[in-house]
């Protein structure tokens, strides 16, 4: 079956008229009847009568049209498909800070390939002010990294991870109904310190106590903070992100801290404009799915 005569009968049914689907196929009105008779040939039936001057759908053109809008619909994304894919680079170079590298990359990496399994992925683990600068360096494609506003850069905000306050299995906040921030100072303390001006709610939540906490263990690796905790060494304030798998086996358990409660880390997905948009929906798409949604913002 010819895909131009299907053509041909979707678009008279459209605008209702032989004349007007050969203005916008640009054709002559003669061959656009030429292939809907074509059409009526091979299906052994009229498709259009003649209600004076209106042209309309028999029974049979009724019984067809979704079927002929389906087949046009399906040859039209494979057909953008291709096109999209003869622009799509080799290699795509991503950058990310630790903890999207850490928690993130792995389920995300493996699905992008999968929507496109020609490209080869080069990842970059650095700092987000490192990543910025290899950005404009054209030394990446495109950057996970702390929430970021640039002049130059089209920045999209990809995920927002709570932060909440993380203890092991049979210590004594898992039976109270209620934590202050207060109910802390007594216990030893695991300080993840990321560097992150989010970082600062979390510090100024204890400023205004009579009793500082007892920090026994100042870090700057998510990894080493949470497996203190897991070795009973203190409670820990972390990400959401990086506990997921410890608090659906039962290791660890978040607990509910009035005083911090909203602190987020944001994590931003930056470009150079608009380029290698195709990654950044994707990226965007493949997030929400295994994240959650989040509320989409660009600066």
């Amino acid at each position: 079956m010819n895909i131009e005569n299907l053509e041909a009968f979707v678009y008279v049914n459209h605008y209702g008229s032989f004349n007007k689907a050969a203005d916008v196929l640009y054709l002559s009105q003669p061959s656009v009847t030429a292939r809907i008779q074509s059409l009526e040939r091979e299906l052994d039936c009229k498709l259009f009568d003649r209600l004076g001057k209106q042209i309309v759908l028999t029974e049979k053109g009724k019984q067809f049209l979704p079927y002929a809008q389906q087949i046009m619909q399906t040859f039209q994304k494979g057909k953008l498909q291709i096109q999209q894919r003869k622009s799509i680079p080799h290699e795509i170079r991503v950058g990310a800070t630790v903890s999207v590298s850490n928690y993130m990359l792995p389920e995300l990496l493996p699905r992008l390939k999968q929507r496109y399994p020609d490209i080869h992925i080069k990842l970059v683990t650095a700092t987000s002010d490192e990543l910025v600068t290899k950005l404009h360096n054209k030394e990446l494609d495109l950057a996970f990294v702390r929430k970021i506003v640039h002049p130059t850069l089209l920045s999209v905000k990809f995920y927002e991870d709570p932060i909440r306050l993380y203890v092991y299995e049979g210590h004594p906040f898992t039976r109270k109904q209620e934590v202050s921030i207060a109910d802390i100072g007594v216990h030893p303390l695991v300080f993840f310190e990321c560097g992150s001006l989010d970082w600062m709610r979390v510090h100024r939540a204890f400023d205004n106590l009579a009793e500082q906490p007892n920090i026994e263990f100042l870090v700057d690796n998510s990894e080493t903070a949470k497996k203190l905790v897991l070795g009973r060494a203190g409670i820990c304030f972390l990400p959401q992100l990086c506990v997921r798998q410890e608090v659906a086996s039962r290791q660890l358990f978040p607990i509910e801290i009035p005083e911090v409660s909203g602190i987020t880390l944001q994590t931003n997905l930056i470009t150079r404009g608009n380029e290698h948009s195709y990654f950044v929906d994707a990226f965007m798409e493949l997030g929400k799915s295994l994240f959650g949604p989040i509320e989409i913002e660009a600066t």
